[in-house]
């Protein structure tokens, strides 16, 4: 049975600690170099082929930097990359199919951008050597599957790329949309995706300026206007609401319409359903070890992803299925003490004008926040946050308020403890087993602020906005960048806290499995986008989806397996009966 042994780099603090792993591995004691010191860096360096496994240097490490994995057999001699000596490893890698759209779904930090990045011919594959595999290694290695032809081509191959983290593009793009588009614009399409994507409104206005869901949509558009044999897009939706995302996914889809191979990463099932026509299900342990599994179809793959177990391969990667509710659930909670009540609030920017209707907010309820973007959401968090003045109507709630920002800018020289003590003060107990643990944010601790992810720097904002006492909530996006697993596990943790502590909160969100899942009422935002928003009073959550998914035009059937909500094509006939019902999202 082969053995890794995966030292996370950025947790191992050897100036911090006394080398238990060393001081307390049996090999050691007896005199095996199962563990040596490196002289240069001062960290461990296991033996893979000495180690027996014990776990006890796993359990000593204070910074949980070890990781000691039996694998299955079935996985000798597949590794396709090893990041060094201890490193992450991946085994098996996606295949891109032309005239397909082909998905990746997985946790974070289990190595679906590596995959993209191999594939992209960014990273070299070392098959878990020192050095990069030659052509004739990865020919042999590939030999009989259909990714043996594709390295063989990949310095031919044209190839196109939409990167995760689209908040850096403006350091390193400089200019207007205009003049970014018709740099790119191989295939003469421009003035198509512009209509499609709706950057009508944004074209002259500099790259900097942009907001996250328009430089998303710049970031689609420049990536699909090259002319290209293979696509990359690596999580799409992030920043966009779901007539957005549609939107986007029908562009990514006509590529593969096209005869193009596209692959795409993404964590919004019900986008990566309507984009995909197969599926690889990554699975491991973040930051130890990702296992890319056989093709699957979507429908397929995604319900299996979801069961937790792999049948063909007899591998259960999670204890428990998840299962979604068809109806909304009616919460065990009366509520009978109000909050605060807001009265009708008006703000009027220069071409834009936000009007919300008076409200009334109970203690232990969450409201979700849903509408399509430039309708005002995030100003009217800001509003009742004290950071935003209103026009008309007078915020005066004199509550205690927490809030976690849309955009994670963290601009902090120091550790991830430095800065979340920086928020919310020195840990006692109850924070550490109620908010810490929880969000998995103790490995976190140690490291430098600047070398987290962004799923990590959302947990750890989340976990920011959770541990200050307060009495209102307002979490602006907290699904941006986690993965499946964790968007239900945090909708679970928030509404837990905000009923414990009797608390209110407001969560901004578009992602409709989390709003439909963290939300006991929902605040509809219509209107025209950019130009008039309209926040109508809080509503139940049937109606509140209703209003809005009638007003985006899209509706949602539930998959009989697992229930989640898999979009309808616009005119088919599903579409069709549940428009004329009016019931958009919750059927059966």
């Amino acid at each position: 049975m082969p053995r890794i042994a995966v030292l996370d780099k950025h947790k191992c603090q050897p100036k911090r600690c006394s080398l238990e792993c060393h001081r307390y591995c049996p090999g050691v004691r007896i005199g095996d170099e199962t563990i040596v010191i490196d002289e240069r860096t001062g960290k461990p360096i296991i033996s893979e082929t000495l180690c027996s496994g014990c776990g006890i240097c796993v359990h000593k490490c204070p910074f949980h930097a070890i990781t000691i994995v039996n694998l299955p057999q079935e996985l000798e001699g597949r590794c396709i990359h090893r990041y060094g000596t201890n490193g992450f490893a991946l085994y098996e890698l996606a295949i891109p199919r032309e005239g397909a759209v082909t998905g990746l779904v997985g946790q974070n930090g289990v190595g679906k951008t590596t995959a993209l990045n191999i594939l992209f011919g960014k990273l070299k594959p070392n098959l878990g050597k020192d050095a990069p595999a030659s052509p004739d290694e990865l020919n042999d290695f590939f030999k009989g599957s259909e990714l043996q032809g594709y390295f063989k081509r990949l310095d031919e191959l044209r190839l196109s790329f939409k990167p995760q983290p689209i908040e850096q593009i403006p350091t390193i793009v400089r200019g207007s949309v205009s003049e970014l588009l018709e740099r790119v614009d191989e295939r003469r399409v421009k003035d198509e995706l512009v209509q499609k994507l709706g950057l009508q409104d944004v074209m002259d206005r500099e790259i900097k300026n942009l907001s996250g869901g328009e430089l998303q949509r710049l970031a689609i558009a420049a990536a699909s206007a090259r002319d290209a044999d293979v696509y990359f897009f690596d999580e799409p939706s992030s920043h966009l609401d779901v007539y957005q995302r549609l939107n986007a996914a029908n562009v990514i889809r006509s590529l593969a319409e096209l005869g193009r191979a596209v692959l795409v990463v993404e964590h919004d099932l019900a986008v990566l359903d309507y984009i995909c026509d197969y599926v690889h299900i990554i699975y491991g342990i973040p930051g130890a070890y990702g296992v890319i599994s056989n093709l699957r179809s979507v429908r397929v793959g995604i319900n299996t992803y979801l069961e937790g177990y792999l049948r063909e391969e007899n591998v259960r990667f999670r204890d428990e299925s998840i299962h979604f509710e068809v109806k909304p659930s009616f919460r065990s909670i009366s509520f009978t003490k109000i909050a605060f009540n807001y009265p009708q609030l008006i703000k009027r920017f220069s071409g834009f004008e936000l009007s919300a209707d008076p409200g009334s907010i109970f203690k232990g309820e969450v409201v979700g926040v849903i509408g399509q973007n430039a309708t005002g959401k995030t100003t009217f968090i800001k509003m009742l946050a004290g950071e935003v003045e209103p026009d008309s109507g007078k915020i005066d709630l004199n509550l205690a308020l927490s809030y976690k920002p849309q955009y994670l800018r963290m601009n902090f020289e120091g550790s991830a403890l430095e800065w979340l003590r920086s928020q919310v003060g020195e840990f006692n107990q109850a924070f550490e087993l109620e908010i810490v643990e929880p969000l998995e944010i103790k490995p976190l601790l140690d490291r430098e602020v600047s070398t987290l992810s962004g799923g990590e720097m959302q947990r750890l904002a989340i976990a920011a906005c959770l541990g200050r006492r307060a009495d209102l909530y307002l979490l602006d996006e907290p699904s941006a960048y986690l993965d499946v697993e964790q968007r239900l596990y945090i909708a679970k943790l928030i509404r837990r806290v905000i009923e414990g502590r009797e608390a209110t909160a407001f969560v901004v969100d578009h992602d409709l499995l989390f709003i439909d899942s963290i939300s006991d009422r929902l605040i509809f935002f219509g209107g025209k986008p950019g130009v008039r928003g309209r926040a109508f009073s809080p509503t139940e959550m049937r109606q509140g989806m209703n209003m809005f998914l009638r007003e985006v035009g899209v509706t949602f059937r539930r998959d009989p397996q697992t229930g989640r909500p898999r979009a309808n094509k616009p005119g088919s006939r599903l579409d069709r009966e549940q428009k004329e019902k009016g019931e958009f999202f919750y059927v059966g």
